[in-house]
């Protein structure tokens, strides 16, 4: 019986140290899955990231890590995001360039219409693009660039060129066309972009806190 016994309890602890074994390598596993899985969905989003920046302005415009190099903003009245704000800085030769931020038009149609847009150091239009809408198919999407060029139409603008008053659609007395058979959709962009030049306009020193260069102008890259 004794013999039988420790036959017993002897398989009995080989049982659990098997057990005890395969979860401790299950578990690496898991976690080595885990950390290179994570590491790939990182960098996945950083690639996707870059490519949304990128749209708005080219890989030649500049040589830092645009995805990395930001500054974090508590205003971002104007926006209509929440704070805070996050905005990806652009340099050339060590000279600042433009500096890209989201913003909200909270007034389509079909609810927020979501934006990114860049804006040069010299407060000039680098792009704009939408990253989110609910606005009807066939009327409101042409705000998308795989739909119209119309968004394009910022591209260059800048505050001071184009008086305020005319920062609307061409319904409005603007100068910016709307859609067959709708409105509301290309007035709330509009509204929202020069809001946008607005917001970076009062916000530059804090978006690009360096010392300005003789002359008190901030740092200009020469080929914008």
């Amino acid at each position: 019986m004794d013999t039988q016994k420790s036959k017993l309890l002897r398989s009995m602890a080989i049982s659990a140290g098997l057990l005890a074994a395969f979860a401790v390598v299950g578990g690496g596993l898991v976690a080595l899955t885990e950390q290179l899985t994570r590491e790939r969905i990182v960098e996945n989003e950083r690639r996707a990231r870059l490519a949304s920046l990128q749209e708005i302005l080219p890989a030649d415009a500049y040589d830092n890590d645009l995805v990395a190099d930001t500054v974090e903003l508590e205003k971002v009245s104007g926006l209509n995001v929440a704070a805070p704000v996050v905005i990806h800085r652009a340099y050339l030769d060590g000279q600042a360039v433009a500096a890209i931020f989201p913003l909200v038009a909270p007034d389509g149609y079909g609810g927020p219409i979501h934006l990114l847009m860049g804006v040069h150091v010299d407060g000039r239009l680098a792009g704009v693009r939408v990253t989110r809408h609910a606005e009807t198919p066939g009327l409101g999407d042409p705000i998308e660039t795989r739909r119209s060029d119309w968004i394009h139409g910022f591209e260059g603008r800048r505050l001071g060129e184009d008086p305020d008053r005319k920062w609307q659609v061409r319904a409005d007395g603007g100068q910016f066309d709307q859609f067959t058979g709708a409105t509301i959709t290309p007035r709330a962009v509009v509204r929202a972009v020069h809001r946008g030049l607005v917001y970076f306009d009062e916000n530059r020193s804090l978006i690009f806190p360096e010392d300005p260069e003789e002359g008190g102008q901030f740092p200009v890259n020469s080929s914008q």
